[in-house]
C-alpha cells in the first residue's frame, strides 16, 4: 500500500518501471519517467549541454563536484515558479536551461579556482542564448 499522494521516478529507458497511465490510476500524484513523450522528462539530456557549454567555455580543468550541483541549482531555479504535479523539470528544450547551467556551471568553476584563465559570464550567458536560438 502506498502512503498519501505518493511521487514515482521510474526513469528505465526505454520502458519506465510503470507507466505514467497506471501509476495515475494507482493514485500517484506526481510521476517522472526518462521518456520525451511523457511529462515530467527526467534524463541527463537536460544537463549535459549546460554542464558541457559552460566548461568549455571556462576553460575548465575538470568538471568538479561544484560545477555539477550548480547545474542541478540552475535547472531547479528554473521550474521553481511554475511548479504543478505535471511540470517539476524544465522540458529539454526550454530555452532557459542552456544559459542558465551553463553560467552556472562556469561561475562554480571560477569560484572553485578551476579555469585556466578569466571567465567572462556575460559572454557565456550571450553565447548559449545565442546557440537556442539557432537551434529552436
Amino acid at each position: 500500500k502506498m502512503k498519501k499522494n505518493p511521487i514515482i521516478f521510474a526513469l528505465a529507458n526505454p520502458e519506465p518501471e510503470i507507466k505514467p497511465e497506471l501509476a495515475m490510476e494507482c493514485g500517484v500524484r506526481i510521476i517522472a519517467t526518462g521518456r520525451s513523450d511523457y511529462p515530467n522528462q527526467v534524463n541527463n539530456v537536460l544537463a549535459f549541454p549546460g554542464i558541457f557549454r559552460g566548461a568549455l567555455d571556462a576553460r575548465a580543468i575538470e568538471i568538479n563536484t561544484e560545477m555539477k550541483l550548480a547545474a542541478v541549482k540552475a535547472i531547479s531555479e528554473i521550474v521553481s515558479d511554475n511548479i504543478k504535479e505535471d511540470y517539476i523539470i524544465p522540458k529539454p528544450f526550454d530555452r532557459r536551461v542552456l544559459p542558465a547551467v551553463a553560467v552556472s556551471v562556469a561561475r562554480a568553476a571560477m569560484e572553485t579556482g578551476n579555469t585556466r584563465g578569466e571567465v567572462d559570464l556575460e559572454f557565456i550567458e550571450k553565447k548559449a542564448k545565442k546557440i537556442m536560438e539557432n537551434r529552436l
